[in-house]
């Protein structure tokens, strides 16, 4: 059988001797100064026991108990391991004989690791694959099938049992994976020198961590091939800039939007690039379009909180908003943590009985904490204070703590795809907007995380009346008084569509709830020129008590939620008014939008 393993066998020319030896002579003086350096910050930091701050040891600990106290269980499993082996051995003697067999077990559609050809057309590199899928596959039932775990536990053995099968798949090693293997014969292995030194190199800009570059950094400009759309700085606090964009139309919508995107992030994921910017196509919409970029924190803002997000953050925009429009109310939108902070904001103007917000948009956001999918498994009490030490101690949440959280719940995707590519292949990464974004970490605030961990994850005070207080007010967001609008998204790994409608069934206001596909960010950052994913609605008055029931009767729309929103948003009001320019309010311009906030890169 001829493949393409075969076809590719000659070796290339990847270097003169020269270069290779240079090479060799770079990595090895980059490999005995980054192991000079790790042994110097042992020494000064002193010879610790290992910890368990994440709990994982006992975890694990806890499951084998449970799982050796039914031995008999436990040998159903041994034996049925044992029987998937001895079929795929069958059939892949069949195979090698040269006559057809069907496969054991296949990958599922949306894995990635195995679409080489190669995975299923040399008898080697599928024995390899199925095995490896057989394995996964029980180790995963028996853990996951193991009884009399509680519930945080049972979650933290499941999601740690992936990130271990995940690591050991055969595509993250060079003699397993067959594209590898054909780069290396090709290359005469050069193509792992070159990851070697792009190992290296991630181990210097991580400061002596691993940080796996995503993406590459130097092919992007804040305000020049991304966060393009013009516009303004008008307003500048400790905690945000506000910028105003410059209209594209004659006429506006006379009520501004306002846009509260999180700060674990930065706000230009909605302004990424011309034909996906959420921005540039509200402005084209004739939308005036004012944006909180929030401040990336160091020590001095430790004391920063949840409070002053709101104060600092959204009262203060509101403020400028109606010295710049003469508009006392805006249309909010807020995405993921920026909408939990207009939910918040939101009941506090009611109970202080005031109107500053005529409707709400929520972009993937969490308000009933009780089942907050995987993330959970990073939260619990020991979990919690081990980080709260480390903040104290800092002032704020490294951004690439909570960076390599996200990265984790999709590892194979955002973790040894890059892997591979980089350390494997020797390839550097592809200049990719998306990801640069997703690799320009953002700190949180100590006080405010703790807050919001604490509050929100682990008691899910918000959704109980007075459960949380900002300023001395008492939150209820049952009080909320506007109309509102949710979108969340049907592979949302970071706010489970089920859980986001359950904190959008607690309004007493009208509701419309759509779900879009794709996840968290490719959801969202969905422009209706792309023609991709579609949303569903439920066209009842009211939404359903629960998210199976609202699902079963929703119907399924083509195109972007986009335009759904729009028309939503127009009919809470559609009066217009002449086009806003920013650089003729009574705001005094700070700078060009996309300002220095969203610059400071950790």
């Amino acid at each position: 059988m001829s493949t393409a393993l075969e076809q590719n066998a000659a070796p290339c020319e990847c270097g003169q001797t020269e270069e290779i030896v240079s090479t060799y002579a770079e990595i090895a003086r980059r490999a005995s100064h980054l192991i000079s350096e790790h042994i110097q910050r042992q020494l000064q930091k002193g010879i610790q026991a290992p910890s368990d701050e994440l709990g994982i040891a006992q975890a694990f600990m806890d499951m084998m108990s449970r799982l050796l106290s039914n031995p008999y269980k436990l040998a159903q499993a041994q034996m049925s391991l044992v029987w998937d082996y001895f079929t795929l051995w069958q059939q892949s003697m069949l195979r090698f004989a040269g006559m057809q067999a069907a496969p054991v077990v296949v990958p599922s559609r949306s894995d990635k690791r195995f679409r080489d050809e190669e995975w299923q057309e040399h008898f080697m590199f599928d024995f390899i694959k199925q095995s490896y899928l057989i394995t996964a596959q029980h180790i995963h039932e028996t853990v996951h099938g193991v009884e009399g775990l509680d519930e945080q536990t049972a979650r933290k053995v499941d999601f740690y049992t992936r990130q271990y099968i995940d690591a050991l798949s055969p595509s993250n090693f060079a003699l397993t994976n067959p594209e590898v293997f054909r780069e290396t014969v090709h290359c005469n292995g050069q193509n792992l020198v070159k990851g070697l030194n792009n190992l290296l190199r991630d181990i210097e800009d991580g400061d002596g961590n691993l940080r796996v570059r995503m993406t590459d950094t130097s092919a992007f400009e804040l305000g020049k091939n991304v966060a393009t759309t013009p516009g303004k700085i008008v307003l500048q606090t400790d905690m945000m800039q506000l910028i105003q964009y410059q209209p594209s139309t004659e006429k506006v919508l006379k009520r501004p939007v306002l846009i509260v995107p999180p700060w674990i992030n930065k706000f230009y994921i909605l302004d990424l690039r011309e034909k996906n910017s959420f921005i540039k196509w509200l402005v084209d919409q004739g939308q005036t379009v004012f944006v909180l970029s929030w401040v990336n924190p160091d020590e001095r803002l430790a004391e920063k909180t949840f409070t002053s997000y709101m104060e600092e953050g959204i009262f203060s925009a509101l403020d400028a908003i109606e010295k710049q429009t003469g508009e006392k109310e805006v249309n909010a939108i807020g995405y993921c943590l920026g909408g939990t902070l207009l939910a918040a904001t939101l009941a506090y103007l009611a109970a202080k009985k005031k109107k500053r917000i005529a409707s709400a948009t929520f972009l993937t956001t969490l308000i009933d904490f009780s089942e907050p999918g995987e993330l959970g498994v990073f939260i619990d009490e020991g979990q919690v204070s081990s980080l709260e030490k480390k903040m104290s101690m800092r002032g704020f949440l490294e951004g690439t703590e909570m960076a390599g959280t996200f990265n984790m719940l999709r590892a194979n995707d955002l973790i040894w795809s890059f892997v591979v590519n980089n350390y494997l292949m020797g390839k550097n990464p592809f200049p990719f907007d998306l990801l640069y974004w997703n690799s320009d970490s953002t700190r949180l605030p100590a006080k405010m995380h703790s807050f919001y961990l604490r509050k929100m994850y682990m008691e899910n005070k918000l959704v109980e009346p007075g459960g949380i207080e900002i300023g001395g007010v008492p939150i209820d967001i049952g009080k909320i008084n506007v109309p509102c609008f949710f979108i969340s998204t049907v592979e949302d790994h970071i706010a489970p569509w089920k859980s986001t409608y359950m904190g959008a069934a607690r309004f007493n206001v009208p509701v419309r709830f759509v779900l879009g596909g794709s996840g968290h960010i490719a959801g969202i950052v969905n422009p209706p020129a792309a023609k991709k994913y579609g949303y569903f609605v439920n066209p009842a008055a009211r939404l359903a008590k629960t998210a199976d029931e609202w699902f079963s009767g929703a119907v399924q729309h083509e195109g972007s939620w986009w335009v759904d929103w729009q028309e939503w948003v127009t009919g809470q009001g559609s009066a217009q008014t002449d086009a806003r320019d920013p650089s003729k309010g009574v705001l005094k311009v700070l700078e060009d939008a996309p300002g220095s906030y969203v610059k400071l890169r950790l």
